[in-house]
């Protein structure tokens, strides 16, 4: 088994709440964004780093997902009939993803700069870490309302803070997935405990991230891309 991440799972069962009315006919990661689906862009992210396999776990809506992955040879972990939150629905994905670390993609962001998963492999230590997330200072972010998710120390070890957003790119260790009684549960509680035995750490993202969870990060993020391809 490798202790470096061979395959990256998308996030796309969602509901898209956050988003109203464009929604109601499909799923968030298929709403466009300069032109292409969201989670295309998660794709083209997903791909540059050459994994083994590409998985995404469906719920809301999940035939319109599921006719535009599969032609991309996107293996599909559909969740039903409930749908089982980050932790769940990842330990579901398992037997598609393999053993051993993984990337894991939300699929509601846009980055310009470097590829965060090929940063976070570049800074990935198996012997310190169980988590690395792709971290962004407040000040980069686009679209982001309120304070960020964790503070980062000199070690690089973070903790709940107000200093930088988690852009929602990450490599995990899944061992621990199994020990979690309830089938549907958040990786918060997973990070809480990595936290507690100090393994749980940031790479710091050099460029610019929007949140495209919202109407109004549509036009934001286009925006964003424009000024990354200028």
């Amino acid at each position: 088994m490798s202790d470096h991440p061979t395959s990256v799972m998308l996030f796309a069962a969602g509901f898209g709440t956050r988003m109203r009315e464009l929604t109601q006919d499909r799923p968030k990661p298929m709403i466009d964004v300069a032109g292409r689906p969201l989670i295309d862009h998660a794709l083209d992210l997903a791909r540059q780093v050459h994994p083994k396999q590409v998985v995404a776990n469906l719920h809301y809506k999940p035939d319109i997902l599921a006719a535009h992955l599969e032609p991309l040879g996107v293996l599909l972990s559909r969740e039903e009939p409930d749908i089982l939150d980050t932790g769940g629905g990842l330990r579901a994905a398992l037997p598609l993803l393999g053993k051993g670390p993984v990337f894991t993609m939300n699929t509601d962001a846009i980055w310009a700069g470097p590829n965060p998963l090929d940063l976070l492999r570049q800074a990935w230590d198996p012997a310190r870490m169980d988590a690395l997330l792709m971290c962004v200072p407040v000040a980069q972010t686009v679209g982001r309302v309120g304070a960020g998710d964790f503070s980062v120390d000199d070690q690089g070890r973070i903790s709940r803070g107000p200093d930088v957003v988690y852009g929602g790119v990450q490599i995990l260790k899944t061992d621990a997935l199994p020990d979690f009684d309830q089938p549907a549960f958040s990786l918060n509680l997973l990070w809480n405990q990595m936290e507690k035995e100090g393994r749980l750490f940031a790479a710091t993202y050099p460029g610019r991230w929007c949140d495209v969870g919202h109407p109004e990060g549509i036009s934001m993020a286009e925006n964003l891309l424009n000024a990354a391809n200028v």
